[in-house]
């Protein structure tokens, strides 16, 4: 209404990439702002990731969409948020040595449940970064990386046991692992990828 000019800037990124995913491009601005049903879907979502990060409130799991599964370091929780704001109801579950995964996990029907690991040594050097910041003694399995070799041996036999997929996260940014992710869900359902907005 004002007849300034503008230019969408993003939509040849979107048609590339819609063009090499093979997915039907719907980029809107502004679209993420609309209270609309999907709008409302991601909120759902969203306090559905908060809640059940960590392994919390597993009791209903069987309502996700997505269950991470890994062991400490593996970007769980960002992948869960950044899900749910997709849209996707996403539970994550730390894997720790010594400690059973919750019995609720090996009853499900509903969700996919994705195993989420590590190169070791990188897994290694964050791990160790955060306990720097967190002024924390490194001294510990933890860091060890015998040690941290063996608890991401043991998560993929658990993964494997259960038929889950695997996502190796090492050289994976937040939003490639959630495109993985929404790809494994995608193939699941037996639907083509969905739109890039």
């Amino acid at each position: 209404s004002l007849m300034v000019p503008h230019i969408h800037v993003l939509d040849p990124v979107l048609n590339a990439m819609g063009n090499y995913f093979n997915a039907k491009v719907r980029g809107r601005a502004g679209r993420q702002h609309v209270m609309d049903a999907e709008y409302f879907d991601r909120i759902e979502a969203m306090h559905f990731a908060l809640s059940h990060d960590d392994g919390q409130s597993t009791w209903d799991l069987d309502d996700a969409d997505v269950v991470l599964v890994g062991v400490s370091r593996t970007s769980k929780t960002p992948t869960s948020v950044y899900l749910a704001n997709r849209g996707l109801k996403t539970a994550n579950v730390p894997f720790v040595p010594g400690v059973p995964l919750p019995e609720d996990l090996f009853k499900l029907t509903h969700p996919l449940v994705v195993g989420l690991t590590k190169d070791p040594r990188r897994l290694v050097e964050i791990r160790r970064q955060r306990l720097r910041l967190l002024d924390q003694d490194e001294n510990t399995d933890y860091v060890d990386l015998d040690m941290v070799s063996k608890e991401i041996t043991e998560a993929r036999r658990v993964f494997s046991k259960y038929d889950w997929p695997v996502i190796n996260v090492t050289r994976k940014s937040i939003e490639e692992t959630a495109a993985n992710v929404i790809q494994l869900l995608s193939r699941r359902r037996g639907e083509a990828p969905g739109p890039l907005t």
